[in-house]
């Protein structure tokens, strides 16, 4: 496949990816759906919210800092508009700048699933917000049925699970996509796009 529809492929695939971190940061601070948890930590009751959903990795990780460079990929392939040795070079540093953002979002994801959610959990003489599956001797992930330790958010450790893991499968799908895309901004650079059957490698123009 020539360098010009790699960028285009790398690019509309990117797209989705983006926005699929954006939203599940952002639904992590809606745990149980309610908005309430968010409210009460805005107005100082105390940790409410897992830490690394506030770190908004996958907003500006693995979403803005994807996005940018996914639209200047995508038009890099695209004749008469950056589909040039010039534009497939500025895609390499595009690319750098996603591979940064994917790795950003994917230690954090890494991070969010190890400790697990911050929850309100049983503990003597009161039940307490906090992480308790933090110092655990093994990783509460391999024990489901320590999960309903999490009194409060309801189902917090299901819904933390599945939207950190969503997160690190964008971020790696991100990150072998833009190291990819600076491989194939190499090529570009040095041989041309060859856009389509009518137009052969720039090299030759």
């Amino acid at each position: 496949m020539c360098t010009g529809k790699c960028a285009r492929f790398i690019g509309v695939v990117l797209y989705p990816l983006a926005l699929i971190s954006i939203i599940c940061n952002i639904m992590l601070f809606f745990p149980d759906w309610e908005t309430k948890y968010a409210k009460e930590e805005r107005e100082g009751a105390g940790p409410r919210i897992t830490e690394q959903a506030k770190y908004m990795s996958g907003v500006i990780g693995g979403g803005v800092m994807v996005l940018i460079p996914a639209i200047h990929i995508h038009l890099t392939g695209k004749q008469g508009c950056c589909g040039n040795r010039c534009g497939m070079f500025l895609s390499i540093a595009f690319a750098a700048v996603g591979v940064v953002g994917a790795l950003y979002s994917f230690s954090v994801s890494v991070v969010g699933l190890v400790n697990g959610p911050t929850c309100m959990y049983e503990r003597l003489p009161l039940p307490l917000w906090g992480t308790p599956f933090t110092n655990l001797s093994e990783s509460y992930l391999k024990n489901p049925e320590i999960w309903d330790l999490c009194l409060e958010p309801k189902n917090v450790v299901e819904f933390n699970v599945g939207l950190f893991s969503t997160l690190l499968v964008a971020a790696s799908l991100e990150l072998i996509l833009c190291a990819f895309q600076m491989v194939n901004g190499l090529f570009g650079c040095i041989c041309g796009t060859y856009i389509d059957n009518h137009s052969r490698w720039c090299c030759a123009h």
